[in-house]
């Protein structure tokens, strides 16, 4: 068994087609109603005070994360996608990693929303530590949630 070879780095310009089309698709996008213009706006270029990440396997594009900085005593995890022919060999829980060491180099808070009918991403983010805040109704579809959730190392304030 050969065990594929993953990097992780900055978002580049020349990343925009792969992340576009491991965007379309993806769940919970193509559900939410994100077209590929959508995500073209967003990546052309980044908009500022944000960082993307790219994790590779074997070469290839095979996930994005897409971070803004200073969202309530902390950071907040806009975009973590990984390409479905990539899913299911660790490369979210790998890429994930990386942003909180990230993260809390600078910050005691990491937040990230998932969609409430994303059972998927709610045990994702459950098996590594985030706990859920609240839900936030009717924010991006009528009739379903965005579900908050925060990672935290400890309060912002004290020692």
């Amino acid at each position: 068994m050969t065990v594929p070879s993953v990097a992780i780095r900055p978002y580049k310009p020349e990343d925009r087609q792969a992340v576009i089309r491991i965007l379309g698709e993806s769940e919970p996008w193509k559900t939410l109603g994100y077209t590929a213009a959508d995500w073209e706006h967003l990546f052309d270029p980044l908009p500022q005070g944000r960082e993307g990440f790219i994790v590779e396997s074997d070469g290839a594009v095979a996930g994005l994360a897409l971070l803004r900085q200073r969202f309530l005593l902390g950071d907040y995890l806009e975009l973590l996608a990984i390409a479905p022919w990539a899913q299911g060999k660790g490369l979210g829980g790998t890429l994930l990693a990386y942003l909180e060491v990230v993260v809390f180099a600078r910050a005691k808070n990491l937040f990230a929303c998932v969609s409430d009918f994303n059972q998927g991403a709610r045990r994702f983010y459950e098996r590594h530590g985030y706990r859920e805040i609240g839900p936030v109704p009717n924010l991006l579809i009528p009739g379903s949630a965005e579900i908050l959730l925060r990672k935290s190392t400890g309060p912002a304030r004290g020692t």
